[in-house]
């Protein structure tokens, strides 16, 4: 781990940057730092890895989903930022948690929104490409979780986990009885070091192997689901062009209920794209502009199936009260 600093004097008219980049003062004289755990001899493995550093402000970007994000930031963020602290009080620090919920919910950007609020590398292993190593996928998998050994700080994410640890029956064994066999033997070992987390997220939380969601290899076991009616406001604030202070927001939130993150996101840049095409049909002559509406936004919203069917909501609010952890 390595700091950066900055010593100003308290006048300085430019504090707001510096506290908008996670650095921290002291009076009178204000002096910022900031860590930055990242070595530079751990930049070799990471980009073998195919992982990055992500951006900082991607926490801040996500909208919505408050109650997610509390919840995320006393179990998962606040332990991992302040292990001291949390030691004090006697809070271990996690290691590996679930993320499950509906498909287009966020998992995946919550996963990388961690990486970024803590400041650490992020490293995907996607199961599809793993299983095309000469190797074969559970050896794969354990290279992986080697190479991931020689980092001194990672947030790693294993989406659609079920791919790779779904539920065995012990009546007819198959090949992906070693995947999942393997991934049971990883998780141990990479939670005897401090300063990493394991995320995995899985839309059909009911199909991973009983073995994987026992006490001991999972600290928690957390929901994402679809936005409640602030959370919608919030996104579509954010996917609103400059300028848009005319669009009814709370319409659009009543009217995209159901809607995941990733629905909204269509909607808004389905309506999006109409009015820009009808702007390049004006007649640039007249001087006028097409702006868009609230009922354009309605009208695409209405047009726009959202991916999560009550059956798949009735579904998963089975599986919180099954499987949650938190």
């Amino acid at each position: 781990m390595f700091r950066l600093s900055a010593l100003l004097p308290q006048s300085e008219n430019r504090l707001k940057a510096f506290r908008n980049s996670d650095y921290t003062g002291e009076i009178p004289l204000w002096y910022f730092d900031r860590q930055v755990p990242v070595h530079r001899s751990s930049l070799e493995p990471l980009t073998s890895l195919g992982g990055a550093l992500l951006p900082r402000d991607l926490w801040k970007r996500l909208a919505g989903m408050a109650d997610e994000k509390a919840l995320i930031e006393s179990r998962l963020i606040d332990p991992l930022a302040h292990a001291d602290l949390a030691e004090e009080y006697g809070v271990h620090p996690p290691r590996a948690v679930v993320l499950f919920g509906p498909p287009g919910t966020g998992k995946t950007s919550f996963a990388r929104a961690i990486a970024s609020r803590l400041g650490w590398p992020f490293v995907e292993l996607h199961p599809s490409r793993l299983a095309s190593d000469a190797a074969g996928l559970a050896g794969a998998l354990r290279a992986r979780f080697l190479d991931i050994a020689e980092l001194e700080h990672a947030v790693v994410f294993i989406d659609e986990v079920d791919e790779v640890a779904a539920r065995r029956d012990a009546a007819r064994p198959t090949q992906s009885h070693s995947v999942t066999n393997e991934l049971l033997k990883s998780i141990p070992a990479f939670r005897e070091r401090e300063g990493r987390l394991l995320i995995c997220a899985t839309n059909f939380i009911r199909h991973l192997d009983d073995a994987l969601l026992r006490h001991g290899r999972f600290d928690y076991v957390i929901p994402i689901g679809l936005p409640d009616l602030e959370a919608r406001k919030a996104m579509w604030r954010r996917y609103l062009p400059k300028g848009a202070a005319h669009i009814d927001v709370d319409t659009l939130a009543q009217s995209s209920e159901r809607f995941s993150p990733a629905d909204i996101e269509f909607a808004a840049r389905k309506a999006a794209q109409r009015a820009f095409d009808a702007a390049m049909q004006c007649d640039d002559s007249t001087g006028r502009r097409v702006t868009p509406q609230t009922a354009a936004y309605v009208d695409a919203i209405r047009h726009t199936r959202p991916t999560v069917s009550e059956t798949t909501l009735t579904e998963f609010q089975a599986d919180i009260r099954s499987y949650a952890r938190i």
